[in-house]
């Protein structure tokens, strides 16, 4: 009797097995024996290994011992903190923490001084290490959705830095370090809380697309109709009422746009003041010629 309940129970185990869910591809690898090298990914650029959507509340410890990992992806887990151990990885060109359930980052993230692309984006961010300026090859940088107010001071030492996106934040204002990356050609703050753009943002001379839409915004500085590179500008769903008189002088916006994807002067949803919205209308062309028309007879 007993030997026929035991052969039952071992049965009913042998099922519940079967039916369990699968384990992660990194444990399923180390279970079977197998070095954790097997796992990394050699291509023509970089030498990458990906753990996304694994359904990891911590990053496993043979992670730290992959040396000459080069590009490493960890984002849509449930990651709460990233040790000091990745510091180690000085190899790390591209690294992608996005979607987890970040609070900080370690200040050992100084020490990746190869990295050039960091995706932070949608986390619980509140605040960035002033080491991240360590890493002066930085060329992109993603810290959108998060809960961040401020950047550090620190962050005028990025100066390789040409794409970053600030958005879904909590900025009131545009982090004067900001001001300070001339080699910016990509930036957005959209769905912040800002009620003003600074006439410093003259100094990104070689800004190309400017993403301001659904902020609080209520005028445009002049200084901004200087930045001749300028081929998307997007205050969508802010409080402008006035557009500057030079705003004809952005020759590279083509065209009035509509879809978010479009270059362009993106000025929907604006409570702008009459005859503005019925000149809009008409086309940037017609825009642009009531507003130089304007500024002469001024």
């Amino acid at each position: 009797m007993g030997t026929e309940h035991s052969k039952n129970e071992e049965q009913r185990s042998m099922v519940f097995l079967r039916k369990g869910p699968k384990l992660p591809a990194w444990e399923d690898a180390l279970l079977a024996g197998r070095e954790p090298k097997s796992l990394l990914k050699r291509g023509l650029r970089y030498v990458s290994l990906s753990l996304i959507m694994k359904g990891m509340t911590s990053t496993p410890d043979f992670l730290w011992g992959l040396r000459e990992v080069q590009k490493l992806n960890l984002s849509r887990n449930q990651l709460v903190v990233i040790p000091p151990s990745l510091g180690k990885l000085d190899r790390l060109v591209v690294l992608n923490l996005g979607g987890n359930c970040l609070k900080c980052l370690p200040k050992e993230i100084g020490l990746l001084r190869n990295l050039k692309v960091l995706f932070v984006n949608m986390n619980c961010l509140k605040e960035v290490p002033a080491e991240l300026s360590l890493c002066r090859k930085m060329e992109v940088l993603s810290l959108s959705h998060n809960c961040i107010s401020q950047l550090p001071l620190s962050f005028t030492d990025l100066t390789s830095l040409r794409k970053l996106n600030l958005s879904n934040n909590r900025f009131v204002q545009i982090p004067l370090c900001i001001f300070a990356l001339r080699s910016l050609d990509f930036l957005h703050l959209g769905s912040n809380k800002l009620e003003n753009i600074a006439e410093s943002i003259q100094y990104l001379v070689n800004l190309q697309i400017f993403i301001v839409e659904n902020n609080n915004i209520r005028s445009l500085p002049r200084s901004l109709c200087y930045i001749s590179t300028l081929e998307l500008l997007n205050v969508d769903y802010n409080a402008i009422q006035t557009l500057p008189d030079e705003l004809y002088l952005l020759r590279r916006l083509r065209r009035i746009a509509w879809n978010p994807m479009d270059k362009g002067l993106h000025i929907a949803h604006n409570p702008l003041s009459r005859p503005l919205p019925e000149v809009v209308e008409g086309g940037l062309d017609v825009l642009f010629n009531y507003l130089r028309d304007k500024k002469e007879r001024n």
